[in-house]
């Protein structure tokens, strides 16, 4: 407990700064004292409700953000293989937004276009990628990026040249399953 309420202090002073509030902004809107701000906010004033409830309804954060236990920030997924694809989660699953590296390997024909909900945005870290859009061949080489709405049909491959490697983003819906357009 005493671990969270450590934390107390510089977190209530992000959220006031985050306003762009000084100490005597917050403490005359919360009908306290400057000095009583400063000393909660330093950790040489012990957390009470009493004291952080009308700050956190004034900084429109909840108690449990002054309070939680920081999160891990490290993603811990393991990469999975799809479709010959090793991909490697970059994001939690409960993120709101999708992340991924991809590594595809080397293909002489680009598979058969898929649709799904959404947008996707690709970065090339390495190799060739070939992007099937609507029909049209696209290759996208090291350093380059697409952005796309999903329900195009679409595909992306490596070239034959050899395997490539893809950071992609999905918007909430993109990362749902894709569904075939043609055999």
């Amino acid at each position: 407990m005493t671990a969270a309420l450590d934390h107390v202090g510089p977190r209530l002073r992000s959220a006031r700064q985050a306003k762009g509030w000084t100490l005597d902004d917050l403490a005359g809107r919360a009908d306290m004292s400057t000095s009583t701000l400063s000393r909660l906010e330093s950790g040489k004033r012990q957390a009470s409700l009493e004291l952080l409830v009308p700050l956190t309804r004034l900084l429109g954060i909840r108690l449990d953000d002054l309070v939680a236990e920081p999160a891990d920030p490290r993603v811990r997924r393991a990469p999975t293989r799809r479709h010959g694809h090793v991909v490697a989660p970059l994001t939690r699953a409960d993120s709101p937004v999708q992340t991924y590296k991809v590594t595809y390997p080397p293909r002489d024909a680009a598979p058969a276009p898929r649709v799904h909900d959404g947008f996707e945005w690709l970065y090339v870290l390495s190799g060739r990628i070939r992007l099937l859009l609507e029909g049209r061949e696209l290759i996208l080489e090291r350093g380059e990026a697409a952005e796309f709405d999903t329900r195009m049909p679409h595909s992306l491959s490596a070239t034959a040249d050899g395997a490539a490697e893809v950071v992609s983003i999905f918007s909430p819906d993109g990362e749902r399953l894709h569904t075939r357009t043609s055999e």
